[in-house]
C-alpha cells in the first residue's frame, strides 16, 4: 500500500491545488492520499490556511469523486500554537514550528539566517539552550494537539546538513530530544520520517536523525514515512531512502492509515 499522509496544497503554502494532488497521486500508482493542511496559527503566518472550512468542503468533495480510484483521508497538521480545531478529522499530524523567548516567537524553519539570528539575540549564540526550549515544546506536542502522527521531529536541523551549525551528537543536545521522546512514548503516538527538507534541498537524509530514530525504535514508538509534500512532484519523495533508513535503525513495520484506523504494515 503506497501512502503519503503529510500534503500541502494551495489552501495553505502547497504550490498545487487538492485535485492536482490527487491526480497525481493516481498516476503515482498511490493507494491513498491524506491531506494535511496547516491550521491557523499564533502569531499568524503566511503559511497557514485562512479558510478551513473550505479545504474541508474541497478534501470531502474530492473523496465522492475519485472514490474506488484512490483512499483520500481529511488530515490536519496543528501547530502546538495553533487554536483548536473542533470540527472531526481523519488524523491530525502535531508539530513545533517556533519557540517562545521573552514574549518573542522565533521560527525554528524559517532561514538559516533567521535560526542564526535569533539564536544569537535571545539565547547568546547558545544553540543548545534554543534546543531545549524547542524539545521542551515537542515533548508536549501531542498533549496539547491531540495528534496521531508527530511532525519532523528534529526540525530545528533542518539547516544543520554536516552539523555545521550545531553538533546533535552533544550531550545537552541529546538530552533534551531523549526527554522529548520519552514523554511522546508515553502518548502512544506515531513519529514520522519525513522527507520533506529533501525535496526542498536543504538536507540529503529525513528526518529524524539515525541516532534519534534507532532511540525512537529503542522506547517503541511507531513510524510512517511521509513526504511533507509542497508540490505534486515530491508526492513520494526519497521513500525507498526514508525505507532504508529506516530497517538500518531496526525498524521493520511502519504504520499506514485505513478507514479502520491505523494498522502496522512491512516496510517495502
Amino acid at each position: 500500500m503506497i501512502q503519503n499522509l503529510h500534503t500541502h496544497t494551495t489552501f495553505c503554502d502547497g504550490k498545487n491545488t487538492p485535485e492536482e494532488m490527487v491526480q497525481a497521486a493516481i498516476s503515482l500508482g498511490m493507494d491513498s492520499l491524506g491531506f494535511s493542511g496547516h491550521a491557523p496559527m499564533e502569531p499568524p503566518g503566511n503559511w497557514t490556511m485562512t479558510d478551513v472550512a473550505a479545504y474541508r468542503r474541497e478534501v470531502l468533495r474530492l473523496r465522492e469523486k475519485y472514490a474506488g480510484r484512490l483512499e483520500i483521508f481529511l488530515g490536519l497538521e496543528q501547530d502546538i500554537d495553533s487554536p483548536p480545531q473542533p470540527d472531526p478529522w481523519d488524523y491530525v499530524i502535531g508539530s513545533v514550528h517556533q519557540v517562545w523567548k521573552d514574549g518573542q516567537a522565533l521560527p525554528v524553519d524559517d532561514s538559516q539566517e533567521v535560526f542564526l539570528h535569533n539564536v544569537e539575540t535571545f539565547y547568546g549564540g547558545d544553540c543548545y539552550a534554543f534546543a531545549g526550549d524547542y524539545y521542551r515544546r515537542v515533548g508536549e506536542v501531542a498533549e496539547r494537539t491531540g495528534c496521531q502522527i508527530v511532525g519532523h521531529f528534529d526540525l530545528m536541523t533542518k539547516f544543520n546538513e554536516g552539523d555545521r551549525l550545531f553538533d546533535i551528537a552533544h550531550p545537552r543536545y541529546m538530552a533534551a530530544a531523549l526527554e522529548a521522546l520519552d514523554r511522546l512514548a508515553s502518548q502512544g503516538v506515531i513519529l514520522e520520517i519525513n522527507t520533506g527538507a529533501i525535496s526542498r534541498g536543504y538536507r540529503t537524509a529525513p528526518y529524524p536523525a539515525p541516532p534519534l530514530l534507532r532511540a525512537m525504535g529503542e522506547r517503541n514508538i511507531p513510524i510512517c514515512i511521509t513526504s511533507d509534500c509542497h508540490s505534486a512532484q515530491d508526492l513520494l519523495c526519497a521513500f525507498p531512502q526514508a525505507a532504508e533508513l529506516a530497517r538500518c535503525c531496526g525498524y521493520r513495520e511502519q504504520m499506514q492509515l485505513t478507514a479502520e484506523g491505523f494498522h502496522p504494515v512491512e516496510l517495502v
